[in-house]
């Protein structure tokens, strides 16, 4: 019986390599407050990631948190229900309130046509979500938020290493959030980081890690403790040397799936568009049961007899959750709904082999009816 095939798997150096990454720590006993490693990560991100400051953190969910904790923000934060859970959480777990903004259906990312109509005098900032790797419209946002005097913070999970226009994604906005779970196109097993353009808000991110110490016998800040440790920041510095080879291999897979899905009637694929470096971080397939002839979870049920665990991501969208039950209506936002019961993200990573790419995309096709 063939092994599963995972949406996605985690990228791992060479044993060896990471073995002589952590070599140094059992001289030092070394394993975190900001260590060398941690510090060496750091240093590399800011040159890879094109960015001025880096502040790490435990995961990425804590990297939007103390972001909006650092920058004091109070009332309405416009977001995209189209999203990880994380995002919403972390707004509403900083005492803010969510207020959902509808999706773009041609890349799935919050549609800025819409902000103004949910503009109010508590409205503070807008945390938008770049998705499947897809950039949000930037330029379209930032306008609309400096004209109205808004912080940016966008939720960078799925666009480690992108560039737009040959810039990194982590300058935009006001701050930038990247995720290194395991699941991601660059990981340290546990991790993330926040990018972020002022020096005090930075200031403030390290005193919410790190208990507001500033030394032995001074506590200057109310914080958390958010650091990374060494041996996650050592996994960092070894996946860093083969990103490159991590996204050219993905690149591979998704120019596969490309090849044996375009053209079918009833599949929308996604599209990168000319400016946008892109990370492959995910494949997603929008399924049109009227043009294709079945439905997406018809699909997801063919794919998982056959060992392969496509996913509903995301599905159900978030202001859908049973948590927020009264609070939210996703019929403010159809077309966030519709993609989410529509959308199959198809397995992505680099050691994928484009024989099994085919035969996904034959199992799909054979869900043809009509």
């Amino acid at each position: 019986m063939k092994s599963k095939i995972m949406v996605t798997r985690a990228s791992m150096p060479p044993m060896e390599e990471y073995m002589e990454e952590i070599k140094s720590m059992w001289d030092s006993h070394w394993l975190t407050n900001m260590g060398p490693k941690h510090n060496l990560l750091q240093k590399e991100l800011v040159r890879y990631l094109k960015t001025d400051n880096v502040e790490l953190v435990v995961n990425g969910h804590m990297a939007i948190e103390m972001t909006l904790q650092a920058m004091g923000l109070r009332g309405e934060v416009i977001t995209t229900p189209f999203t990880f859970a994380s995002t919403t959480h972390a707004i509403v777990r900083s005492g803010l309130m969510p207020v959902f903004c509808d999706i773009n259906p041609d890349d799935y990312t919050i549609d800025p046509d819409r902000l103004a109509s949910l503009l109010t005098s508590k409205t503070c900032a807008i945390l938008p979500v770049h998705v499947y790797g897809n950039i949000c419209n930037i330029e379209a946002i930032d306008d609309f938020a400096k004209r109205h005097g808004l912080k940016v913070i966008y939720d960078a999970a799925h666009t480690f290493g992108e560039t737009y226009k040959g810039r990194g994604v982590a300058c935009f906005g006001d701050a930038s959030c990247f995720s290194f779970h395991a699941t991601k196109v660059f990981n340290s097993i546990e991790g993330g980081c926040v990018c972020y353009r002022d020096d005090e808000v930075g200031e403030r991110i390290y005193d919410l890690k790190d208990f507001g110490i500033h030394g032995p016998e001074e506590v200057s800040a109310i914080g958390a403790n958010a650091k990374m440790n060494e041996f996650c920041a050592a996994m960092g510095l070894c996946n860093l040397r083969h990103i490159e080879e991590y996204i050219s291999a993905r690149k591979k897979v998704c120019v596969r799936y490309d090849e044996n899905l375009e053209g079918i009637k009833g599949l929308k694929l996604n599209r990168i568009p000319k400016e946008v470096k892109s990370n492959y971080a995910y494949y997603p397939v929008v399924f049109d049961k009227k043009s294709f002839g079945t439905d997406r979870d018809q699909v997801f049920e063919k794919l998982y007899e056959n060992g392969i665990m496509a996913r509903k991501y995301f599905y159900p969208a978030t202001n859908d959750f049973t948590c927020y039950k009264g609070r939210f209506d996703n019929n403010d936002t159809p077309v966030a709904r519709y993609i989410s019961e529509s959308v199959l993200t198809l397995p992505v990573y680099p050691e994928l082999e484009l024989k099994e790419v085919d035969r996904i995309c034959s199992i799909i096709k054979e869900c043809v009816c009509g």
